[in-house]
């Protein structure tokens, strides 16, 4: 084995000590490559060996970020690396968080890191602009494709210092712009690509434009005592049974229940399928997430009208950009038809 030593982070499942149940573990350290570290090791060759990993709970990370951050640095400054690699976070939310929390950490700190995810994951618009994140796809499924593309971008930095320009590299692009020696001049270069569009040919412009959706926001309502208002979640609240068979994770669809003359929904009746949460106190009292036992408070005391009939509900968790457009157009066109005023959208 060469001398390039790699750190690994993982969150509790892909650490093999549990799923949501364990979303409370601590940091704890093992020595060596655990879980998807096999993978990397194998990717990462004879050119570097995984020395130790480091794992943390979800939920431990993300109540307190900036303490376990620091904790986690310190676990990962004990085995000495030269590079920390954290994830892949695939579409999920939480560990996406921790690892780019990680990685910034650690390059504050001196060390190299990359990690991976999902480019819808939300923790790519916090983390992007100052760590190396290579897109993964929305599940584990991708893990052999991702791994040896992590491992080439790992070993990079530890050999040359830095990387390359995002779209040579393979890494979703920070949005800084540095300037770089050509033997064309910048017209030549336009006059090149103006070329190859006129051509219908691929050409890559080296000022990208983010484009951003402009939704304008809706006028103010001015009385809610003559209006009837909906409830819809993203947080997974059903009947018992799932009767709808909706996704815990990377939604496609969403379903409407109706509350008739339902004081508040009942634990035991529903329960809560989201992937992304321990649903303890969802199941403890579903109105936790869906509330419709407030609602009927403000009906009797006449600051609404009334509260619609059903209530709608997907899983907001992994769920990609253009499928969560899709829903959001479903649920609208639905409240549209049946005269609904306002809806009120509570997540996790």
């Amino acid at each position: 084995m060469s001398e390039v030593r790699v750190v690994h982070y993982v969150n509790q499942f892909f650490g093999g000590i549990g799923g949501e149940e364990k979303g409370n573990h601590p940091v704890t350290t093992r020595q060596g490559p655990v879980g998807p570290g096999l993978a990397l090791q194998k990717a990462l060759g004879d050119d570097a060996m995984i020395v130790g990993t480091v794992i943390a709970g979800d939920n431990y990370f993300s109540e307190n970020l900036e303490g376990t951050c620091r904790e986690a640095l310190e676990a990962v400054k004990g085995f000495g690396p030269d590079v920390l690699v954290a994830g892949p976070a695939f579409g999920a939310g939480r560990y996406g968080v921790a690892c780019g929390a990680l990685c910034e950490a650690a390059t504050g700190e001196g060390i190299r890191s990359v990690t991976a995810m999902a480019e819808d994951n939300p923790a790519v618009g916090i983390y992007q602009k100052t760590v190396f994140i290579v897109p993964s796809g929305d599940s584990a499924a991708g893990m052999g494709k991702v791994m040896p593309k992590i491992a080439r971008l790992a070993l990079k930095l530890v050999r040359e210092g830095s990387l390359g320009p995002a779209l040579a590299e393979g890494y979703i692009p920070t949005g800084h712009r540095y300037n770089e020696y050509d033997d064309k001049t910048a017209a030549e270069r336009l006059v090149a690509m103006i070329h190859k569009k006129l051509r219908g040919e691929a050409f890559t412009t080296e000022i990208p434009l983010r484009g951003f959706d402009v939704v304008p926001p809706a006028p103010p309502l001015e009385d809610l005592r003559s209006l009837t208002v909906a409830l819809v979640t993203g947080g997974g609240i059903v009947p018992k049974g799932n009767p709808d068979r909706l996704k815990q994770a990377f939604s496609t669809t969403y379903a409407s229940y109706r509350l008739d003359c339902q004081e508040r929904l009942e634990p035991g009746y529903y329960e809560g399928i989201h992937g992304g949460f321990d649903c303890l106190w969802a199941n403890e009292d579903p109105n936790r997430v869906v509330p419709v036992d407030v609602m009927r408070d403000l009906e009797r005391e006449g600051v609404l009208g009334r509260l619609f009939e059903r209530f709608f509900v997907t899983v907001g968790i992994g769920t990609n950009v253009a499928n969560a457009k899709r829903i959001g157009e479903g649920i609208a066109q639905e409240l549209n038809s049946a005269g609904v005023s306002a809806a009120i959208f509570t997540s996790t």
